[in-house]
């Protein structure tokens, strides 16, 4: 399928294409390059394009490949996500519920329920926006990004997929393909905490995931990712963090410990939002918090 579209009023025309599989997606992207933009629930992409924040000239609609949209998990191979399943299948799926329940966590709290119905997980990454709700969890998971292309398949982790605010390693003719994690430790716990002055419909002013094992018995955290949103250029780990706690009995001085460490690693800019400072403190309250919670699941 192949038409022109203008908007009225909006400054907006562009060609329209709908692709029916993944192989004339990424014929279509690498044929017109530069000026070709995929979209599939277009909650970011759309609002860009009224903002002219970007223009394409060719739209690529990938929300007719239906081989993009599934979860699934096995004990042996981990989990795997079709980069055109919805948010609200995150939010709503058992296996994440019971398995990965970081991934179901972050899911509930990126808008509203309407926007969730259509936004996508491959969306929410490949819009690499610093307070992306799904980046901080999938990080704290090691998640990894199976990249499609002209010939060729890639994996990455997500961390070196995010590059910069709004970019990414895609390359053009490339797709992002599938979200992958690998199995989880079974005793393992996962907590996503979100800061927002207005819940749910607000981006991310801090985000902290945390996935650990902690041995009941000695209370020692045995393994420990924490990753933080919107406090730097991309999601990133706070690596230093991580290694205070690892290995060593929990006390409440250990856990204010690490969130002021945390908030050392973070690189919070000011903007109408919040201040840097104010970012910073939020990471400390946010890990401090997420620490608690993740102790007495």
């Amino acid at each position: 399928m192949s038409e022109t579209i203008s908007e009225k009023g909006k400054g907006m025309q562009f060609e329209y294409l709908e692709p029916m599989t993944i192989e004339e997606a990424v014929s279509l992207l690498s044929r017109y390059g530069g000026d070709a933009t995929p979209i599939a629930g277009g909650t970011d992409l759309m609002l860009k394009m009224r903002t002219e924040v970007i223009s394409p000239k060719v739209l690529v609609d990938i929300g007719s490949i239906r081989e993009l949209d599934y979860i699934e998990y096995n004990n042996s191979g981990g989990l795997a996500i079709g980069a055109l399943t919805t948010i609200r299948s995150l939010e709503n799926s058992s296996d994440l519920q019971r398995t990965f329940p970081v991934i179901s966590m972050a899911a509930r709290q990126l808008g509203s329920v309407a926007i969730r119905n259509v936004a996508t997980i491959g969306g929410n990454i490949c819009n690499a926006a610093p307070s992306a709700e799904t980046a901080p969890g999938l990080i704290a998971l090691a998640a990894t990004c199976k990249i499609t292309g002209p010939g060729n398949e890639r994996t990455v982790s997500l961390e070196d997929f995010l590059v910069g605010p709004g970019m990414t390693i895609l390359r053009e003719g490339e797709l992002l393909k599938e979200i992958q994690v690998p199995p989880l430790d079974p005793h393992a716990r996962g907590v996503y905490l979100k800061h927002s002055p207005r819940g749910t419909i607000d981006l991310a002013l801090v985000g902290v995931a945390v996935v650990a094992t902690l041995d009941s018995d000695d209370g020692i955290f045995q393994d420990i990712k924490i990753a933080l949103g919107a406090v730097a250029p991309t999601p990133i780990r706070a690596h230093r963090a991580e290694e205070t706690l690892k290995g060593n009995r929990i006390t409440e001085a250990l856990i204010n410990e690490t969130a002021e460490i945390a908030a050392s690693e973070a690189h919070p800019i000011s903007d109408v939002r919040a201040s840097a400072e104010y970012r910073a403190e939020m990471v400390k309250v946010f890990t401090r918090r997420a620490l608690k919670e993740l102790i007495i699941k």
